[in-house]
């Protein structure tokens, strides 16, 4: 599937106007032209974030719904999830982040959007790098 994997981050800067990334994450969505991938992990995420405000967050949920690619496999991918927490356990990776890394080796995706770091250390199970496609002009 070609598509770009999506991170809580930019999702709740996009519904959180003062966010350091929210103008960035508006600027991204509107440039973006491909299928945006997403998990249950990420979605609880950002909701819990966006407990600040119930309408962000019944907001958020409207628009993910027809916008968002949400993959159901992660229950499938607890045995990864718990290889990478193990491999990052330095960092320390979180659950929401190793589930991304794991859809990511399942669907063979390398590029997402990200405003974490992290992603410039994760590596999927073939070695392969992240294009965070985020930060592209």
């Amino acid at each position: 599937m070609r598509g770009i994997v999506v991170d809580s981050g930019p999702l709740i800067a996009l519904f959180d106007g003062s966010d350091q990334y929210h103008a960035a994450a508006v600027d991204f969505i509107e440039r973006n032209r491909l299928p945006l991938i997403t998990n249950l992990p990420v979605v609880t995420e950002v909701v819990y974030v966006l407990d600040f405000s119930g309408e962000a967050q019944r907001d958020f949920l409207f628009w993910a719904q027809p916008a968002l690619t949400i993959d159901t496999g992660t229950v499938d991918d607890l045995p990864r999830i718990r290889a990478i927490l193990e491999k990052y356990a330095d960092l320390p990776a979180d659950f929401a982040d190793a589930s991304l890394v794991a859809l990511c080796d399942r669907l063979r995706v390398w590029d997402i959007a990200s405003v974490d770091s992290d992603f410039t250390i994760y590596r999927g199970r073939d070695k392969r790098r992240f294009n965070n496609r985020f930060f592209e002009v």
